[in-house]
């Protein structure tokens, strides 16, 4: 007889939705030691925590990302809530990071300051090896200050963080797209330069033509593409007050050391940015012996943000995003241990009912010793558990019994002298301080 509807439905193990995935095991601990790294170094900059929510109204993003915009368009999660509030869940960190500059009055701070945060992201794009639809990103961001050196303090702070998970010979594309002075005279040359190969393009770069003239740069299309090598560039177009701004952060990369490269094209995914705009890049082999460069952060100025999103003035903002799930897929990757993650220092092995009642606070004298252990509690025989430490190669065995447990003991041995000691619980404390 044929399973009824119900029947297979029930019979269903439920998935992970597409483009999300657990992170557990190794790849968590990877995350964590990317995180805490990234902390470190941001502190050492003078960088601060913030957490924003996940959740926002989606005018925030509507608003500070634009139309026009894929994220916009065709990528973001949003919902009306039972209240009857639109709201999405946040695309990316910039704009959320703003809004809450704005509502705590962090205005009224000593300026720049200078924000850290890490978490995901959601967008409903097309699933790829290394990029899914909730990502985790990790961000800098400055806010306050139009100086070039705020620029450069966030690309050097970038590019650190990325050498110290061991990105080799990391460069930066970067680029200036000019301010609200400069960057119509350079939408104006672009858009006549496209209505005269309008036949060339795709589309959806015909849409961007009309809404976003600035997203055709970002094209994947391969007529497009070609037609952009001749497109006008943004730094010719440059204002004098922004041409000075550009030139002075390439003078503060050159004093640093950073490699860069100027690219025309280089415009950022969205509508906000203005002046700099930047990606760090890495030289990768794609798996099949070929090297190519790939983008592994970006990011660059949104001077304009603030006023977009409801500030009575302007507030000059620079920030940097890293994708971290792409970063710890890298075969550079130097699979940095969070601190959360000890080495274990012996193989503590427990059976008969009487050891199994006292093993729990046994292990308890172990954790405020920070004597990390391995233990196997729900194995009952000594000799499997033995077994298993011996493959393990820890120096250390401890072994509690039936006869230890009323003896209030533990025996310690040595797996390399095969030397072992009997110790009271009440001293356990002090011998393992011995062991260190």
């Amino acid at each position: 007889m044929p399973e009824s509807k119900s029947e297979k439905k029930s019979g269903n193990v439920p998935q992970a939705v597409k483009g999300m995935r657990d992170i557990m095991g190794e790849d968590y601990y990877k995350m964590q030691g990317f995180f805490e790294k990234a902390q470190e170094i941001s502190e050492y900059y003078g960088f601060k925590p913030i957490e924003t929510p996940i959740l926002e109204s989606e005018d925030t993003f509507t608003t500070a990302i634009g139309e026009g915009t894929d994220v916009v368009d065709k990528e973001m999660y949003t919902f009306k809530t039972k209240g009857g509030d639109r709201v999405a869940m946040r695309p990316e960190h910039t704009a959320g990071t703003m809004r809450a500059y704005i509502e705590n009055g962090l205005v009224n701070q000593p300026q720049p300051v200078l924000l850290y945060h890490y978490g995901p992201a959601f967008r409903h794009e097309n699933t790829q090896k290394g990029r899914y639809r909730q990502f985790n990103q990790f961000d800098i961001d400055a806010f306050g200050s139009e100086k070039s050196i705020v620029d450069a303090l966030v690309i050097r702070t970038a590019c650190a963080i990325l050498e110290e998970a061991g990105a080799k010979d990391v460069s930066v594309d970067i680029n200036s797209i000019g301010d609200k002075e400069c960057r119509s005279k350079y939408v104006r040359e672009l858009t006549n330069y496209y209505k005269k190969h309008l036949k060339d393009l795709s589309a959806i770069d015909k849409e961007r033509l009309v809404k976003n003239p600035l997203r055709i740069l970002d094209s994947k299309d391969p007529k497009t593409i070609e037609l952009n090598e001749d497109a006008p560039d943004a730094v010719s177009c440059l204002c004098p007050a922004c041409k000075k701004h550009f030139k002075e952060v390439l003078e503060y990369l050159e004093e640093m050391g950073i490699p860069y490269s100027i690219n025309k094209l280089l415009v950022r995914g969205l509508s906000y940015y203005t002046r700099t705009v930047f990606e760090v890049i890495q030289m990768t082999e794609d798996g099949e012996g070929n090297v190519k460069p790939l983008t592994i952060a970006g990011g660059g100025r949104y001077d304009y943000l603030g006023k977009m999103l409801g500030s009575k003035k302007d507030i000059p903002a620079v920030g940097a995003s890293i994708g971290m799930d792409r970063v710890i897929s890298m075969p550079w990757y130097a699979n940095l241990k969070p601190r959360i993650m000890k080495e274990p220092e012996a193989y503590f092995i427990q059976f008969g009912l009487e050891a199994k009642l006292k093993s729990l606070n046994i292990m308890e004298i172990l954790r405020k010793s920070k004597f990390p252990v391995i233990q196997s509690i729900s194995k009952d025989k000594l000799g499997a558990q033995l077994g298993q430490a011996e493959k393990l190669g820890l120096k250390y065995v401890m072994i509690f019994g039936q006869r230890e447990a009323l003896d209030n003991t533990v025996i310690v041995r040595n797996m390399e002298t095969r030397s072992q000691d009997t110790v009271k619980i009440d001293d356990l404390k002090d011998y393992l301080k011995k062991l260190k």
